[in-house]
This record gives C-alpha cells, structure tokens and sequence, in this order.
C-alpha cells in the first residue's frame, strides 16, 4: 500500500487522524425502523403485552433458519441459559466450552449448576479446537455450546458429526453471526439449538434481546415452562419486535456488503507486520463480521504491548479494540480444563478486534482505515524496544 510520507506522523504524536473525526454509530439511520416506530406508537402495540410483531418475529426468525420453532427472550446472554434449560441440563452435568468465549456462555452455564469444560482453541483462531472434544467428554458431559466468533464460523458439519456419536446436544451460539452461512446452512440452524442476540452493539439490534431456535418441540416446551411466571418472566417486548423487522429484511444485503468491505481491507492490509488476520474458518462460509480479528504479534512491532497499539490506533480514528479475557484463570473449583489451553491464553493476551459499524461505510473510508492500520502498525514495526524515543511511536 503507497504511504504519503507528510501523514506518517501518529495522531498520538500530532499527526493527522487516518480517519478524521468520524464516529461510526450503530444503530444507523434507518427509514424502516422509523416507520415501525411510528406505526407500534399509531396502533398502541407498543404498550401491550401480546401484539402481532412479537408472533412475526418468531415466524421469521423460524424460517430464516429452516427450523419449526423460535422463541424470543430478553437477551442473547440468557438465551444460551435458555437453550441449556431447553436441552435439561442442569446440576452435576458438564458443557464443554471454548477456553476463549464470551464470559456471558461460562456464566450461564454454572446458572443451570452444569459445569464449564474447557477446550483450546484452533491454533490460528478464536473457534473450539473439534479435535479436543473427544478427549474433553466424560460420562457427566451432555453438552457443548459452540460459538461463531470475530468473522470466523465453525466447522458445524463435522462438529455434529462428533456430538451425535459421543451423545452430546449441541447449542450453537450465532449471536455474533446473524444471518452468516456455513456449509450451506444458516448460522444458528446446525445445532439442536441456536441462540441469537438483540443487543445495543449486534448486527440486529433492539437495544436487548435474544431468542433461540430449534426443531426439538421438547427443548421448546420446556424452555416455554421455564420462562412462564404467570406471564413470560423473560420478555422481548412488541417495540422491540417491530424495530427487528425491518432490520432482519435487511440483513442479508447488509451481510454481503460487510463481507465486500473486509474483502477489501484485507487486500490493502496483507502483510502488515504484527496482524494475523482471522479466517473464515470452515469451508463454504459467509461470515455476517459483527466483529473482525486479527492476532496481535508484538514482536514484529517492536516489542510494544497490544494496549499501545489500540491506543495509537484509536488515536487515528480506527474502530479496533482488545478482545475476550477468556477463562484461562478460572480455578479447578469452577470449571475443569482440557490441558493447559495455550492457544487460549495467547488469544486472551493478543487479540484486536475491529467493530462492524464502519463496515457498512462506502469504500473510501474502508481505504482511509486500511492505510490507517498499515500507519500504526509500521510505525510500530520501525523501533526495536517499546522505550524508544523515535517520534513515530508511542
């Protein structure tokens, strides 16, 4: 990528700003989303328990994933509790989870009073390792909840495969990968239970929520029974329903044009030195990229930690953050691990992450974050110590 060598100075150091002082909010204007608003406020649905959107929504939600049932809840990170509760798991079970993950998976399932498992990650990305599942089961292990993470799908094919001769159930978590394909097949329809999120920052967004899909009318039922405290104790509400509407009938256009934007961040950022990026993981994918990673090599940037790199990078305007602390540190008393789970601890120590909101921008701004990233990183690469006094570093 060519370098103009009057910008090479970091904001940090008073350079320019890669990206000027754009704020890439989510969610963004949105025509549709206005409309529901004021349609839910001229009907009164907006104020009722039981309308039309919620039922919709479930309908859509089913069908998007080739599944009978969809039930909605208050948020992804009780959706996963819900799914386990679906799945009858609970107290002296064990559910084997990646080392690294989103702490809301770890909490949920010690709140059926199941035990966490830990398994690795993949050598080169942020997914469960497949081949530690085997060796991960036990007798008391019924479960494994299998996340889609940082732009990267899991192998569902193969990873049914397994669960269904060691006898496990399989909750696979979409949340970050709403409307992603693997292997021919929708995010969230593989398992025997998917689990989707609503949140403030999720590619679908209604503030909260969540919901899981499945074909298995008892893992539904008895999910159903759980929440019902005289009315559904876990609700998503009819405004939050009709806001997802018009955002689900975009999402699969949405989809397409993150993917065309890391596509071309990608080819304007091989080779920088310090970043792997991540990959798509299985075969046959087509990540929805509510987050992108790559692996951070310090090394090969002078020696100077992650948290000076996002640091410089935010300076320049970049979206890019730290990822997962993972589970690497909780005790034997909460969980029992598989091995030492070294991939984990270096994805917990090493992990930057860029946010999907300036995915949807036009391609200009994806080039202005390309040479923004190729900046930091090569400043960085120029020194050979962190306590440099190069003015093109931290």
């Amino acid at each position: 990528m060519p370098s103009d060598p009057s910008s090479d100075m970091l904001a940090i150091h008073g350079g320019p700003r890669a990206l000027g002082r754009e704020r890439f909010k989510w969610p963004p204007p949105d025509d549709g989303v206005r409309a529901a608003l004021l349609s839910a406020w001229d009907d009164g649905s907006w104020g009722r328990y039981h309308a039309e959107h919620t039922g919709r929504l479930e309908e859509q939600l089913a069908r998007m994933h080739d599944v009978e049932l969809a039930s909605l809840c208050c948020s992804g990170t009780f959706a996963v509790e819900l799914a386990l509760r679906g799945l009858g798991i609970g107290a002296g079970d064990e559910v084997i989870l990646a080392g690294y993950d989103f702490a809301g998976n770890f909490r949920a399932i010690e709140a059926v009073g199941a035990v966490p498992v830990l398994v690795d990650v993949v050598a080169d990305g942020w997914l469960l390792d497949v081949d530690q599942l085997e060796q991960a089961a036990s007798e008391a292990t019924l479960a494994v909840i299998v996340s889609h993470l940082h732009g990267g799908l899991a192998d569902m094919s193969r990873i049914m495969k397994l669960a269904r001769r060691l006898g496990l159930a399989v909750v696979e978590d979409a949340c970050q990968a709403p409307g992603a394909s693997v292997g021919g097949r929708v995010a969230g329809s593989w398992g025997d239970v998917g689990v989707l999120s609503f949140g403030g920052s999720k590619l679908l967004t209604a503030g909260r929520g969540g919901a899981i899909v499945t074909r298995a009318a008892d893992v539904h039922q008895r999910a159903k029974i759980f929440c019902q405290r005289g009315n559904h104790a876990f609700p998503l509400s009819e405004l939050q329903a009709a806001v997802l509407l018009p955002q689900l009938a975009l999402l699969l256009e949405r989809n397409q044009r993150r993917r065309e934007a890391i596509a071309r961040l990608l080819e304007q950022t091989a080779g920088l030195p310090g970043l792997r990026p991540q990959s798509d993981g299985a075969a046959d994918a087509a990540p929805s990229y509510y987050k992108m990673a790559w692996r951070y090599v310090p090394e090969e940037l002078g020696g100077h930690s992650i948290e000076q790199f996002v640091v410089a990078a935010r300076a320049e305007g970049l979206p890019l953050d730290t990822g997962f602390r993972g589970f690497v540190r909780r005790g034997a008393k909460r969980c029992r691990k598989l091995g030492d789970l070294p991939h984990t601890r270096r994805a917990a120590e090493g992990t930057v992450l860029l946010h999907h909101p300036i995915l949807l921008e036009a391609d200009e701004t994806i080039d202005a974050l390309a040479r923004g990233m190729a900046k930091v990183a090569r400043a960085f690469a120029a020194v050979d110590r962190p306590d440099s006094t190069n003015q093109e570093t931290p």
